[in-house]
């Protein structure tokens, strides 16, 4: 399931991937895969960052620390549920904030 573009707090390092694949064993939404050229085919490289959905599975299970994501924030979820709900879709996490926010 692709999520809305631009949303997704996922940030990848290259330089710190070993491209040992634990994320893209532990990942829900093949949102890593090996990348095909050159030296970079011992790492990963992220297919599509508006697939993910922000578990923090990859993060969790990245022993290089390669991966940040604001796991369980669920940035792209808070969304979709204020688009479904009708509300005004927002990812604000400030204090009072009257939309269907992310924390």
């Amino acid at each position: 399931m692709r999520y809305l573009k631009g949303v997704s707090t996922l940030k990848y390092d290259e330089a710190r991937c070993t491209g040992c694949g634990r994320c893209m064993e532990v990942c829900p939404h093949a949102v890593f895969e090996h990348a095909q050229n050159g030296d970079r085919a011992k790492r990963v490289r992220v297919t599509d960052k508006d697939l993910c959905m922000e578990c923090g599975a990859c993060m969790q299970n990245c022993a290089f620390g390669a991966i940040e994501v604001d796991a369980g924030v669920g940035c792209a979820a808070a969304i979709i549920n204020s688009l479904i709900s009708g509300g005004e879709p927002s990812c604000d996490c400030s204090e009072g904030s009257s939309s269907s926010s992310c924390c």
